[in-house]
């Protein structure tokens, strides 16, 4: 898949070889984000992908296996890891960092609507509706419950306005000291074969975990990259 971006790839920084876990969007599996982690081990992580099968939504099976599988991968490395998620697996990333703070590294969200709420829409809302009754409706009220914590992680939320699925202004992070919005051109079904999106990734996992500082896209590669916005409270969700 990245084949033909090898002379961008060449400038991608090197991975310190900490772990890294991908996580499926809404419907995806393992294979859907199989390009992104063959780049991030070819840079030097260990990945992982969460081997819980299709993505239909917070499932007692993926509530409970998504956390195990997590803790697996922290005990087998015995430090902290990094979470990139894509859509759903971004907001299921987001949870694992409030659960575990002191074992998540980072999270990274492609596309990610964890600004929305109960009664929200989205292109893929007939699906979810169907597939609600096998739904933990706990856990899918924490997810999204409006005075839920902050992360105290550092987060990148990569977002684009051509989104065609969701509404970016839902994928939009408060600007802080750890905390970023990252806007790249494309589509949310493209995010995770996204040269831009392979980019911030590779950039973002190369930062120590003591050392965050946002993102900057080199010299060569500003052009590429709108200024990106801040969540703004009351902000039109259709903006």
């Amino acid at each position: 898949m990245w084949a033909a971006l090898r002379p961008l790839l060449n400038h991608l920084p090197a991975g310190d070889g900490h772990p890294v876990l991908v996580l499926p969007g809404f419907l995806g599996a393992d294979r859907s984000t199989r390009s992104m982690r063959s780049l991030l081990r070819q840079l030097g992580y260990r990945t992982y992908g969460w081997k819980l099968g299709s993505n239909l939504g917070p499932t007692p099976k993926i509530v409970d296996g998504l956390e195990q599988r997590f803790r697996s991968i922290v005990e087998r490395n015995d430090q902290p890891v990094s979470i990139v998620g894509w859509s759903l697996g971004g907001i299921y990333g987001r949870q694992l960092a409030r659960h575990n703070p002191d074992q998540v590294r980072q999270v990274v969200t492609l596309g990610s609507p964890f600004r929305m709420r109960p009664g929200d829409r989205s292109a893929a809302s007939p699906i979810w509706d169907s597939l609600s009754r096998v739904h933990d409706q706990e856990a899918l009220a924490a997810m999204i419950a409006p005075d839920r914590p902050p992360l105290t992680v550092p987060t990148t939320s990569i977002y684009t306005r051509s989104d065609g699925i969701v509404r970016w202004s839902m994928c939009l992070e408060s600007v802080g000291e750890q905390s970023e919005n990252v806007e790249v051109l494309g589509s949310h079904c493209g995010l995770g074969f996204n040269p831009q999106v392979a980019m911030v990734v590779a950039d973002r996992l190369a930062t120590g975990p003591n050392d965050w500082r946002p993102f900057r896209p080199p010299s060569w590669a500003k052009s590429a990259f709108p200024p990106p916005a801040d969540w703004e409270p009351g902000r039109c969700p259709a903006a």
